[in-house]
């Protein structure tokens, strides 16, 4: 049984450009977003069958190295001149792997996949992945699964494993992809979760999570690192 539900995504943005970003960001995934307490709230769009929402947050730091998070959208054709026209950058296009890669206006790397046989035809830009760089990326993705529920998949030919059904998960596939390099920076992307079977972050603790901030006159969550340090943020639950 999970003892926590995946909630929301979270972006950090520049101080000076958190609207801007996620105006970006609002007009990829065909949304709005609304100015909240602490950042602006890009909702799904209307009619989209999620309800997790993406944060951008204004931070002090500005973005450096290679953050360890990002998304994978389909798009619905094989064209990613709209991205580049609301200011995504285009890194790679596709070759051997058959997708763009990307930039936010900040830099934040993201992929495009276009529509295939096999994919469920979209008529906007949706997210369908939320990938996570891994150093193992079978124990990682097993470590979530036991907490926020789920199964997880391995891949026949690469090293590579992905949960599907996590609780509160919006999108198809919660990748975990090995890389070489160890983490060395803050991830710029983050995701919240909420308990829904304990009262605190005891399990997630006890399981091998590190703690890295308690509830205070500033936020009312905690704020902790998995494993292998990818930082996320546990918010009380609803009945508590």
């Amino acid at each position: 049984m999970a003892i926590a539900r995946f909630k929301d995504l979270v972006l950090d943005a520049p101080l000076n450009d958190a609207a801007g970003l996620s105006g970006f960001w609002a007009a990829v995934l065909g949304s709005t977003t609304t100015e909240g307490p602490k950042g602006y709230r890009v909702d799904a769009r209307p009619g989209a069958p999620i309800e997790t929402q993406l944060w951008v947050n204004p931070v002090g730091e500005p973005r450096i190295g290679k953050t360890r998070v990002h998304l994978d959208l389909r798009l619905p054709s094989a064209d990613v001149s709209p991205l580049v026209s609301l200011g995504a950058r285009i890194l790679t296009e596709p070759d051997v792997d058959p997708w763009w890669q990307l930039t936010d206006p900040d830099g934040n790397v993201f992929c495009a996949f276009p529509p295939t046989a096999e994919s469920t035809p979209v008529t906007r830009t949706t997210p369908f992945e939320l990938n996570v760089d891994s150093g193992n990326a079978r124990e990682l993705a097993g470590w979530w699964a036991a907490l926020v529920g789920g199964e997880v998949h391995e891949a026949e030919h690469k090293d590579y494993c992905w949960i599907e059904g996590a609780a509160g998960f919006p999108w198809d596939y919660w990748v975990f992809g090995p890389v070489p390099e160890p983490k060395s920076v803050k991830n710029r992307w983050h995701w919240d979760v909420t308990l829904v079977d304990a009262d605190g972050p005891e399990p997630f603790v006890a399981a091998g999570a590190t703690l890295r901030r308690r509830p205070d006159e500033d936020v009312s969550w905690w704020i902790l690192t998995d494993p292998e340090g990818n930082e996320f943020c546990l918010f009380p639950r609803a009945d508590r």
